[in-house]
């Protein structure tokens, strides 16, 4: 026996969970935690600081591209593979990123990271989502607020303190133990899912949509800092547009498209897509222009100003404990709808003068926003897969990612366009602008409470000959007993 692996029993679930909350914690930290040291790494080589802005660049730029193909990937090679094969080169990357002994060696690794980060959300959702069936997922609500809304509004404090305390090779040094521990328990703990992918790779459709995403992501998260009229900017934004139009034409009449847009013809995925897309643009574009504001009316600092913000992680952490304990019993709809409206009045107040000069007043509604928007999110991402199938379910994760992806990024673009040609200035003398940018997202979230009126009315039920604890055979990694490779 003593030449023999002996593999340590893990239950499968209790796998999927804690690797599944460490990548995506990975994951969440690295899109902000690079931005308060891009002064010092430009200053550490040597470059201007233009320069050293591609590294953010590479990162969500590569981010976008990997996420048309990540669904494909999952149904061809199995999702457990192609998990912690992502997971595997961002750790790798994150190492290179912390040695990187020059600005391009770091753009380049940053890239892998982004690339591998593009896979992990959907592939990794598409795990979760395959291990407990609908009417348990519920439970799952802690587990995906952790790495959403709290690593995400970790970064910038956490890679301040990094980099003035240690320096900003810590930034990419504290993803490897953790990456490697997530690789080991998942090697030993996941169990593989293979669905088939239908017919041939649709490699028409990958050469529309991969640069389609990639060149409006860079158009959308730069224009506002660079200027629309720069030609890079504006190029990119006219030609992601255009293969952006065509993808969407090709995926339609193709017979094994690369994105299964029919998915969206489906009322509760459909809706959850479009609440995805609509919320993410309110939330990432108050979350842009109220620091902005913040800081026009009071002449806070930018520290100031991203602190104060701080305070919606909170409430979205508490977020999960009342979809957990209210879903159950509302159900989706009647859950989400009053939520929205509530968020959307949360954010018109921002709005209104006077109101941003008082810092209590301010961190106050911000963890109201949390609290609110979080809960019809959470109850959105939760309820939206209910009649999605196994077979469908690495196609529908990948999808859903990408409207949500855009429609943050548009959201941001929005509130940029109303500020003013979409140049971000420093604090300025009125902030009637910013308000005004402010109340567009608050009619964005107000919209989304229309379309959340097409969500189900109840809530997912256990099937009648379910004991509570091991669902039936054939959902996926939930039973430990079920098969555990199809295809």
């Amino acid at each position: 026996m003593s030449g023999l692996l002996i593999r340590p029993r893990i239950r499968p679930r209790v796998a999927v969970v804690l690797v599944y909350t460490a990548a995506m914690c990975m994951n969440g930290l690295d899109s902000t935690i690079v931005n308060p040291a891009l002064y010092t790494i430009a200053g550490d080589f040597g470059r201007p600081l233009s320069a050293a802005n591609t590294v953010e660049t590479a990162f969500l730029v590569a981010l976008a591209v990997g996420l048309p193909v990540a669904g494909w990937l999952g149904d061809r090679f199995g999702t457990n593979r192609v998990f912690l094969g992502a997971l595997t080169a961002f750790t790798i990357a994150s190492a290179v990123c912390g040695l990187a002994p020059d600005l391009s060696t770091l753009v380049v690794a940053r890239a892998v990271q982004g690339l591998a980060g593009g896979l992990l959300t959907p592939v990794g959702m598409t795990l979760l989502f395959r291990a407990f069936p609908p009417h348990e997922r519920m439970k799952l609500a802690k587990v995906l607020i952790v790495p959403t809304a709290l690593m995400p509004a970790l970064g910038p404090p956490l890679g301040g303190l990094l980099t003035e305390h240690l320096s900003w090779h810590w930034l990419f040094f504290v993803n490897v133990p953790i990456g490697a521990a997530a690789v080991l328990l998942g090697f030993f703990g996941l169990r593989e899912h293979v669905e088939g992918p239908e017919g041939k790779f649709d490699t028409v459709g990958f050469w529309l949509a991969t640069p389609a995403l990639g060149l409006l992501t860079y158009a959308l998260g730069f224009g506002p800092s660079q200027g629309w009229t720069r030609p890079a900017v504006a190029v990119s934004a006219a030609l992601g547009s255009v293969l952006l139009v065509a993808a969407v034409l090709h995926q339609v009449r193709a017979k094994t498209p690369l994105l299964k847009l029919r998915l969206l013809a489906d009322r509760v995925y459909g809706s959850a897509s479009a609440l995805a897309g609509v919320t993410a643009a309110g939330l990432m574009g108050v979350l842009f222009v109220f620091p902005l504001l913040y800081q026009a009316s009071l002449g806070a600092s930018a520290l100031d100003a991203g602190l104060s913000v701080f305070p919606e992680a909170v409430g979205l952490m508490l977020a999960s404990q009342v979809v957990d304990r209210l879903l159950p019993k509302l159900g989706p709809r009647l859950l989400t709808v009053p939520a929205l409206l509530v968020a959307a009045a949360v954010f018109a107040t921002l709005a209104i003068p006077g109101v941003a000069e008082n810092a209590w007043s301010v961190r106050g509604l911000m963890f109201l926003i949390g609290l609110v928007l979080g809960t019809a999110v959470l109850t959105v991402q939760i309820s939206g897969f209910e009649s999605i199938g196994p077979a469908d379910m690495g196609q529908a994760m990948g999808l859903f990612q990408i409207v949500r992806t855009l429609g943050g990024a548009l959201g941001i673009a929005a509130c940029a366009a109303v500020i003013g040609g979409g140049h971000v200035t420093e604090a300025a003398a009125d902030p009637g602008p910013y308000r005004t940018a402010v109340w567009v997202t608050a009619a964005l979230v107000a919209a989304g409470a229309v379309i959340a009126l097409r969500l189900p009315r109840e809530a997912p039920q256990p099937p009648p000959f379910d004991d509570g604890d091991a669902p039936p055979p054939g959902e996926g990694l939930a039973a430990d007993e079920a098969p555990a490779v199809k295809g």
